[in-house]
C-alpha cells in the first residue's frame, strides 16, 4: 500500500537531510513529500539538492512542493495532501520536521486498522519527555477544555502525528477546512469524529526539537481556543 508522508517546512534546513533518511529508510512503499513555504533559509534548495542527489538511489520517492510564501500550517498540509493524492497516496501520515515526533513511530501508525491513527501523548504509555511542569499543566489543560467544549473523545484532540487513509481524508473534506494556522490540527480531528470515522490513538514520546526554532506561540494557542469555541457552538447549533 502506497505512503506519502507529508511534512511542511518553514526554515527546516538542518532537518531535512536527516528526517529525509529517517523516512525513506522505511521501506520502499514508503514516499516522503516535503512541502516549503518558500523558507527564507533556503530550505527549498536544500531540498532539492537531496532530490539530485539520493536520484539514482530513491529519488522518485522524495518530493517537494514549493509554496510561494508562508500561509500557515494548515494551508500547506491541505496543499500536501492534495499533491499526495495526486501522486497515488493510499495512506497519508502528517507529521513535524523537527524530530519531536519520531520517524521510527510512522510504521506503528501505519500497522493500525482505522480510518485516522492518531500518535497520542496522553494515551498509556505516550508522553512529553523533558517538558517542564508548567508547559504540561498548560498543554493537558487546553486539551480538557477542548474536549469539554466540542465533545471530541480524544486523549489529545490536537495531536499532529496521524496517519489517515486517502478515502478518510475524501471524507472530511479536507479541502474545505478553514483553520490555517495549528488549530488545523483539532479541526480536523473534529471532522474526523463528526464523520463517524474509525479513530484511533496510541503512545508515543513527543519530545522538544533537537535543531532549529520551534514555531510555536502564544497566539497559536489562544487560535485553538478559538476554534474549540466556534466548534462546539457548531455542535449546539446542530443538535
Amino acid at each position: 500500500m502506497k505512503t506519502i508522508v507529508v511534512i511542511p517546512t518553514y526554515n527546516e534546513k538542518e532537518n531535512v537531510a536527516a528526517m529525509a533518511g529517517a523516512i525513506l529508510a522505511l521501506g520502499p512503499d514508503v514516499e516522503l513529500l516535503f512541502v516549503d513555504d518558500n523558507s527564507p533559509d533556503g530550505t527549498g534548495n536544500v531540498i532539492e539538492q537531496l532530490i539530485a542527489a539520493r536520484r539514482a538511489h530513491d529519488g522518485a520517492r522524495l518530493h517537494v512542493l514549493h509554496r510561494e510564501k508562508k500561509e500557515g500550517l494548515g494551508r500547506a498540509y491541505v496543499a500536501g495532501f492534495r499533491r499526495a493524492r495526486e501522486l497515488g497516496a493510499e495512506r497519508i501520515v502528517q507529521m513535524d520536521c523537527d524530530f519531536s515526533h519520531d520517524p521510527a513511530d510512522v510504521t506503528r501508525l501505519l500497522a493500525e486498522d482505522a480510518d485516522l491513527v492518531i500518535g497520542s501523548r496522553y494515551v498509556a504509555g505516550g508522553g512529553t519527555p523533558g517538558w517542564p511542569l508548567k508547559r504540561r499543566l498548560i498543554s493537558r489543560a487546553g486539551g480538557l477544555f477542548i474536549r469539554a467544549v466540542t465533545g471530541l473523545p480524544l486523549r489529545d484532540p490536537t495531536g499532529g502525528f496521524k496517519a489517515w487513509t486517502a478515502a478518510a481524508l475524501a471524507a472530511v473534506d479536507f479541502e474545505t477546512v478553514a483553520s490555517a494556522g495549528y488549530s488545523f490540527q483539532l479541526e480536523m480531528n473534529h471532522r474526523a469524529w463528526k464523520a463517524g470515522l474509525t479513530i484511533r490513538e496510541i503512545p508515543i514520546r513527543f519530545t522538544d526539537r533537537l535543531r532549529g526554532v520551534s514555531k510555536i506561540t502564544p497566539a497559536i494557542a489562544a487560535e485553538s481556543f478559538k476554534i474549540a469555541l466556534r466548534l462546539g457552538r457548531f455542535a449546539r447549533a446542530s443538535a
